[in-house]
């Protein structure tokens, strides 16, 4: 079996089993009058934006999550993340990925994180470059430490499967802001 045909059978797999984690939470939004509980009361929506640009480079990233709040320590949430790349004469990318995170605040100001990726990563290289054309998954494992400042969070995460030639960032040290409301 290819290694791309497996990760993304894992991938599917894994979106899958959490959505029936997340239909389990809301079958459970009724209790046994038929009265609607406070599951959405939990949930918090947010996500992230990324513009960049200069000298024949171009980068958007749009990437929604939401998260179920059980209570003021632990959260747990799916993303979705979609970034588009090119540089002038060298490249064109787009990236797809979905991703599972877990927080815990053992603090009010300080949020611990684990946050698994699968990215779909499609590199168009120029025909003068002499690379060939890319398409391939890639998993990240984020471990991460962030100073929690209400609804929006700032720190650092590192990569522990990190692969210098196939990830998308160019080290395991990631810094984040995560904001959700």
């Amino acid at each position: 079996m290819k290694k791309s045909t497996y990760h993304f059978k894992k991938t599917v797999f894994l979106i899958v089993l959490i959505s029936l984690f997340s239909f389990s939470f809301m079958a459970q939004n009724t209790n046994s009058n038929g009265v609607s509980s406070d599951f959405w009361d939990h949930v918090r929506f947010g996500g992230g934006i990324g513009l960049s640009f200069g000298n024949g480079f171009f980068s958007g990233t749009l990437a929604p999550s939401a998260i179920y709040q059980f209570n003021e320590q632990v959260a747990m949430g799916l993303g979705l993340s979609g970034t588009y790349n090119t540089q002038k004469d060298l490249y064109k990318s787009s990236i797809i990925g979905v991703s599972i995170v877990g927080l815990v605040n053992p603090i009010r100001e300080i949020q611990l994180s684990a946050e698994f990726e699968e990215l779909n990563v499609s590199r168009n290289w120029d025909s003068r470059t002499g690379f060939a054309n890319e398409n391939y998954w890639y998993p990240a494992l984020f471990l991460g430490v962030g100073y929690n400042s209400g609804p929006v969070t700032f720190g650092v995460r590192f990569d522990v499967l990190y692969d210098r030639n196939k990830s998308i960032y160019s080290e395991s040290w990631v810094p984040f802001v995560r904001v959700y409301f």
